[in-house]
């Protein structure tokens, strides 16, 4: 049986934490944890800001792909689909604007409902919840990126080293 396949049928399993990419932005890869206590994915987002496109709501935001880094930052423009009060698991209550975004994970696109949030301190700036993997994934929490890993160069990037 082939180490990304799992015993239940049509599941793929992922580890605690993936290299994921986000097609739509463009943002090829981007370290992240999952987390099955979290009903929705999140992802770092900074400069959010809320605006009509054609009479409908939309939101402009930046993302920065790196965990310890600001290059790289990319700009986006999304609908919003929802806003929503949310929970931290420190347990402070804040709005979110909700987004529709595609993820890659174990080259599988899921779309998932994606929350814009600060998590520039947090040690993964992307988190995938349970509604992303449901009836997809299983995850085996002793276990990463059983998806594979991107090449050393981004790999240094995530990590700060820069031109190394």
């Amino acid at each position: 049986m082939s180490a990304l396949h799992s015993t239940t049928p049509g599941r793929l399993v992922v580890g605690w934490r993936e290299w994921v990419g986000l097609p739509q932005i463009p943002v090829p890869w981007m370290k992240a944890k999952i987390d099955t206590g979290a009903r929705t994915s999140a992802l770092h987002a900074f400069g959010i800001e809320p605006f009509e496109r054609d009479g409908a709501p939309w939101v402009r935001f930046s993302v920065h792909p790196w965990q310890r880094s600001a290059l790289d930052t990319t700009g986006v423009e999304r609908p919003v689909h929802d806003v929503r009060h949310v929970r931290s698991s420190s347990g402070h209550a804040q709005e979110r604007y909700v987004v529709l975004l595609d993820l890659r994970i174990l080259d599988q696109v899921v779309t998932a409902e994606v929350t814009l949030t600060h998590r520039d301190a947090m040690g993964f700036r992307m988190l995938i919840g349970r509604e992303a993997l449901r009836g997809r994934f299983v995850v085996d929490s002793a276990r990463s990126y059983r998806g594979g890993r991107p090449e050393q160069e981004t790999r240094d990037r995530n990590r700060g080293r820069h031109g190394a």
